[in-house]
């Protein structure tokens, strides 16, 4: 038998931008970026916008034509931005990956055009689907407009759509050319929306950096608010410890089965499925850091007062810790969101490996669940449910 094997490195840059009004002309981030390896040459872009967010901002489309006018000698929009529908549901089939492929194909974009994707998450994952396989590989420029997408989703190497009723069955890792935050798209988000990225922020302090935790548990009170200030500060702390997991924990592309930014996502995939995507991710995942924390109480890995200290924490930002969908069974009487254990271990490759709390900011990797405790957490979820009443879990939605 013959063999020939090299190793070879491919250097990856990150970058994460923060502004206000990307697209005002004052504002040349956007410009600047775009031209930056090739300032001679005109570089066409097709943008793509949220639906939801083109609704709620009718100007925005427009803007952004008057943007690339403004540079016009630099920039070349392709056609009027993209209206795509957003949410869970336009994950849920490869039609609007497709519409974007089609729009790649019919406007001659090539591997040195961009793509420029401004929406939530979803909206995120599918157009970055669609430009990392169109031409096998193109620019993509992430302009995330939620927290939740800002803070983490966004911020990421992953791209994917659910198949098979399972979320984020079809997928690739692919980098961003760049990700702009920008600060301007938060304001007009309803509570609901601002909410949901405090989550994502809480699990990576939680399993990376006790003192960002406790300043969390300092300014709930001003998050709970939607304060401004106080949601900057949160989003680019989240954003600055995601990017460093994926630049310094050596698998970036999930090769191997750990994967402790996913802490308390086992359950809330799972949940985010069977709630038919009612459910929202950040409200899911509140739900899922809960069971999760309890379980590491019940396993004797996390002090009792600590997780208190957790679920306290997840009220007091005015996340609610308990849906119906905890308590679905099958036929047989057996509790379907166990079977996301089961989910989660194919997705990583084959062994079960489940991030828990050792204590607070630190995490501890675990490859069995035994489920009479993980029953036994969702069962003090209903207390606290119960006891909260339903005036104060209405509130929390």
């Amino acid at each position: 038998m013959a063999v020939i094997e090299r190793e070879f490195q491919v250097t990856y840059r990150h970058r994460v931008y923060f502004t206000r009004d990307v697209f005002s002309p004052t504002n040349p981030l956007l410009k600047e970026l775009l031209t930056q390896r090739e300032p001679e040459r005109c570089h066409q872009a097709l943008v793509t916008l949220d639906e939801a967010l083109g609704t709620a901002r009718p100007g925005l489309a427009r803007q952004i034509e008057d943007y690339f006018a403004r540079f016009a000698s630099a920039l070349k929009l392709a056609c009027p931005p993209l209206l795509i529908e957003g949410g869970e549901r336009a994950k849920n089939s490869f039609f609007h990956v497709t519409q974007v492929h089609s729009c790649i194909e019919r406007y001659g974009l090539c591997r040195h055009s961009y793509v420029i994707a401004i929406g939530g998450g979803a909206h995120l994952d599918v157009v970055g689907l669609a430009a990392a396989t169109a031409h096998r590989g193109m620019r993509l420029v992430r302009i995330p407009t939620t927290t939740l997408a800002q803070d983490d989703s966004g911020v990421g190497v992953k791209n994917g759509i659910n198949a098979f009723g399972k979320k984020n069955f079809i997928g690739v890792f692919a980098p961003p050319f760049a990700v702009i935050n920008d600060a301007e798209f938060l304001l007009s988000l309803p509570p609901r929306d601002k909410r949901a990225g405090y989550v994502e922020a809480l699990k990576v302090a939680l399993i990376r950096d006790r003192a960002f935790f406790e300043e969390l548990e300092q300014h709930a009170k001003r998050l709970r608010a939607f304060e401004p200030e106080a949601m900057a500060w949160l989003i680019r702390r989240s954003a600055e410890l995601h990017v460093h997991h994926i630049a310094t924990s050596g698998d970036p592309f999930e090769l191997g089965s750990a994967r402790p930014l996913d802490f308390g996502h086992w359950a809330a995939h799972k949940l985010e499925e069977l709630s038919e995507y009612n459910l929202r991710h950040g409200e899911a995942v509140a739900i899922g850091v809960a069971l999760d924390t309890l379980y590491s109480q019940a396993a004797g890995l996390l002090a009792p007062a600590a997780a208190t200290r957790v679920l306290r924490l997840l009220e007091r930002l005015g996340f609610t810790l308990f849906a119906d969908e905890l308590l679905h069974r099958d036929a047989a009487g057996q509790y379907l969101l166990l079977g996301g254990l089961r989910e989660f271990r194919e997705h990583l490759g084959g062994e079960l490996t489940i991030t828990l709390l050792a204590e607070l900011g630190q995490g501890v990797e675990v490859h069995q669940m035994n489920p009479a405790w993980v029953l036994e957490a969702i069962q003090e979820l209903v207390r606290r449910q119960r006891q909260a009443g339903p005036v104060e879990a209405a509130h929390a939605l």
